[in-house]
């Protein structure tokens, strides 16, 4: 996954390359699939050309002088922005351009660095990995495997920028500042509940144990932010594109039974438990056999325990594990 970092170094490389007198219409096109390759490359282009727009107001004051060269007060004072000045007046603006000048190059850097840098403290965990995250206002996140935020807290909102994997969050009540949880161009809004939110892509997995929340698109993507769902306690919201899917579903804590290190399976069957495995595990469980996928199971596991489930795999159903370095392969034991 790509770095914020590396993502608004590409964004402003391509901004640059734009602005130049030999820009074509296949740079064109390549800027069109980098931007269609992730919602963030869109987000780090569209926040930087709204600057570069905001900046480029003040070439009137370039006096004509090529693009890359500085301008000595004299040639400055031959833009039309002195016209018909005289002497004493002209040393005035020249001192008074010199301040702004200044005033500008720091505020050009306050913005350059509330753009690139990050907007708050991140926090990640390895793969197989948990951890608890205070927040200052009250509420608590707790981190599944392989897992990455930023916690960005203001006067107006709370948010939480989920970039990778999964968290759940305890929100404490504050109705003046939503408790907002941004993922890929999707985003969660409460304002005192619990609920976990789980990255696939642009696409999120919700589910809710405690009050509910509102499921909506970025509104950098549709232009407003779009509502798509209400989603309460008890419930299990699931979105493609743009389209959501909400269930009941009554074993929402079982589900959610990784905070105390544990899977938990209902009839689901032996393809998505290995895939939850995996989640948490460097050493890979491999189904050779789409018959062995198509098992189901019900139990609970310690995630880190992924040698005695394969155990008991094996002395349960007609599968054979074959253990290699890095990986477990199952087959069906009747086709050998």
């Amino acid at each position: 996954m790509e770095s914020p970092e590396a993502v608004e170094t590409a964004a402003a490389q391509w901004l640059a390359r734009q602005d130049s007198d030999d820009w074509t219409a296949t740079d064109q096109l390549a800027l069109d699939h980098w931007l269609e390759e992730s919602t963030a490359h869109t987000v780090a282009y569209v926040r930087l050309e709204a600057a570069w727009a905001r900046a480029d107001r003040y070439r009137v004051l370039g006096a004509g002088i090529p693009a890359g060269k500085i301008p000595t007060p004299e040639e400055f004072a031959l833009s039309s922005f002195f016209s018909g000045r005289k002497p004493r007046q002209l040393r005035r603006r020249t001192l008074q351009f010199r301040t702004f000048a200044a005033s500008l190059v720091l505020v050009l850097g306050a913005a350059a660095w509330y753009l690139w840098s990050p907007s708050g403290p991140d926090y990640n965990t390895p793969v197989g990995g948990t951890a608890s995250v205070p927040v200052a206002d009250g509420s608590q996140i707790i981190l599944n495997t392989n897992s990455a935020i930023r916690v960005s807290l203001s006067n107006t909102e709370r948010r939480i920028q989920l970039d990778e994997g999964e968290a759940y969050f305890e929100v404490a009540k504050d109705p003046a500042r939503p408790f907002v949880v941004s993922a890929g161009n999707k985003r969660v809004v409460a304002v005192g509940t619990k609920f976990s939110v789980r990255r696939l892509g642009n696409d999120i997995r919700v589910s809710v144990t405690e009050g509910r929340v509102r499921i909506e698109e970025e509104p950098f993507l549709a232009g407003a932010r779009q509502p798509m769902s209400l989603v309460a306690a008890g419930n299990i919201a699931s979105t493609r594109e743009n389209s959501i899917l909400v269930i009941h579903d009554t074993g929402v804590e079982e589900s959610l039974s990784w905070r105390n290190g544990y899977l938990t399976f209902r009839e689901d069957t032996l393809r998505d438990a290995v895939a939850e495995f995996n989640r948490y595990n460097s050493r890979k469980i491999v189904i050779e056999d789409p018959a062995v996928g198509s098992i189901r199971l019900s139990g609970k596991f310690r995630t880190h325990e992924y040698e005695a489930f394969v155990r008991l795999l094996e002395g349960g159903f007609p599968i054979h594990a074959r253990r290699l370095d890095h990986e477990i392969i199952l087959t069906s034991s009747n086709t050998m």
